[in-house]
């Protein structure tokens, strides 16, 4: 890829520049696509709280609030509607009977499970529809974009 003209950019930053946007867009696209394959009858923010909530066991309202990257007063609302509805159960701390915990309900944890399985297999069958070749270059990349996941910020 060349050098824009007037640039003092490398040709290197350029190029990461641009796999960085396209890359961005693909993820959030892919996200997006797969938030609507789940079909949870969740809004995104409850899902998502539901899913924290199951992935990483009982928390208090501000480790998921903190989790979640929300408000305190906001993920009070999310895990509300998420009680009422009998997909979380609120509960003591067990050390400290002042805070509250909230774990994934049996209910909660069934409907986690069912969307990704939905989810898993709206992807498998695009997958399935790649060329032997794509497959391969798709594989190949997946552990560079499972690293830029795992890695601390410099």
């Amino acid at each position: 890829m060349a050098k824009r003209p007037g640039s003092t950019s490398s040709t290197a930053e350029v190029e990461s520049s641009e796999v960085a946007s396209r890359l961005r867009l693909a993820v959030a696209r892919l996200h997006r696509t797969l938030r609507q394959h789940a079909d949870a009858g969740l809004s995104p923010s409850q899902l998502s709280a539901l899913v924290a909530i199951e992935r990483h066991g009982s928390m208090t309202l501000g480790e998921l609030a903190a989790h979640e990257g929300v408000a305190p007063p906001t993920i009070t609302g999310v895990v509300a509607r998420l009680e009422a509805d009998g997909n979380v159960e609120r509960g003591p701390d067990p050390t400290d009977r002042r805070v509250v915990r909230v774990t994934a309900s049996a209910q909660g944890r069934e409907l986690v499970v069912r969307a990704r399985e939905r989810k898993d297999a709206w992807l498998t069958r695009r997958i399935a529809g790649l060329t032997p070749a794509e497959l391969d270059r798709l594989a190949d990349a997946l552990g560079v974009i499972e690293a830029l996941g795992e890695r601390s910020e410099p």
